[in-house]
């Protein structure tokens, strides 16, 4: 493979890694299963393979590749004659609303936001096991590549891979709504989001396997979507408590090692090693929680 061929791959994938959460989401409110919107993602992601290298990049990938995994998602449903409501969606999308708005690129499902956080809740259902939440949480919102996750967490990728196929089953056979639930149930999957996301970032700040203390990259990915679902819930002041802590834990992470690897206990560290944009972050994030806390009702970031 030539290098230009090669740096245009890593582009498309770079890109893809980006948007395939949102392009995942947006799928699974329409087909109801988030296998086969995976599936159909990822036939996207095969064509760009195919056609950016020679093409270029869109403005909007994110709107050429969600308008690639319908048509794909067309065409499987006419093979397969699905339900004709899943048929008319997909048809709808692209070539009624195409009437009006003729550049594929110029259109990205408007609810992008509200699907993200409805893969969120359904990644890390109660009905999956702690195991199995992480592996899905990582593999859908995270981004990470079934052999990252296992490397990840030192168990053997056929491992991560049978828990993720075993979680969509689970998921599809419960025949659960993709949707943000509202009160009780979704203060209750609230926790088992803010749990996984804690377990990854736990995991990485003070490994329990392999001959690591720290595993950055898990500390990172957890962050990362902690801040992701702190953008989308923002008046809940549990996430906000959440993105605190592992923002303020985070900032000391350069400062925990010794030069051999050896740990450096709190007390001893070199605080000019501390981050102090992670610092920072931490306090307002810890402020705008508590501010949210005091205010009467309680949590009113999601509506109930």
């Amino acid at each position: 493979m030539a290098a230009s061929d090669s740096e245009a791959q890593k582009a498309v994938e770079a890109v893809y890694r980006i948007e395939a959460p949102r392009l995942i989401a947006g799928l699974t409110r329409l087909v109801r299963d988030v296998g086969l919107a995976e599936e159909l993602a990822q036939d996207a992601l095969l064509v760009a393979l195919d056609q950016w290298p020679r093409t270029g990049v869109p403005n909007n990938p994110g709107a050429w590749l969600m308008t690639t995994a319908k048509r794909r998602g067309l065409d499987y449903f006419r093979r397969n004659k699905m339900a004709s409501r899943k048929l008319d969606a997909f048809a709808y999308d692209l070539e009624v609303a195409g009437e009006d708005q003729p550049d594929p690129d110029a259109k990205l499902d408007d609810d992008v936001g509200d699907d993200l956080l409805s893969l969120i809740f359904t990644a890390c259902h109660p009905v999956l096991s702690r195991e199995a939440r992480v592996a899905l949480t990582l593999r859908l919102i995270g981004g990470l590549t079934t052999d990252e996750i296992a490397r990840a967490f030192l168990v053997p990728e056929p491992t991560i891979a049978q828990r993720i196929v075993r979680a969509k089953r689970s998921l599809a056979e419960a025949g659960l709504p993709f949707e943000v639930p509202r009160g009780a149930e979704r203060d209750k999957r609230l926790s088992s989001v803010l749990e996984v996301l804690y377990l990854v970032f736990n995991e990485g700040y003070s490994s329990t396997q392999g001959d690591d203390w720290i595993r950055r990259e898990l500390c990172d990915e957890a962050l990362r979507l902690g801040r992701i679902l702190a953008g989308l819930a923002a008046g809940e002041a549990e996430v906000h408590g959440l993105v605190a802590l592992m923002e303020i834990q985070a900032s000391r992470l350069a400062a925990r090692l010794g030069p051999s690897g050896e740990p450096i206990l709190l007390l001893e560290q070199d605080r000019s090693r501390w981050d102090r944009l992670l610092i920072r972050r931490g306090l307002a994030a810890l402020a705008h929680g508590e501010a949210l806390a005091d205010m009467p009702g309680g949590l009113t970031g999601l509506r109930p």
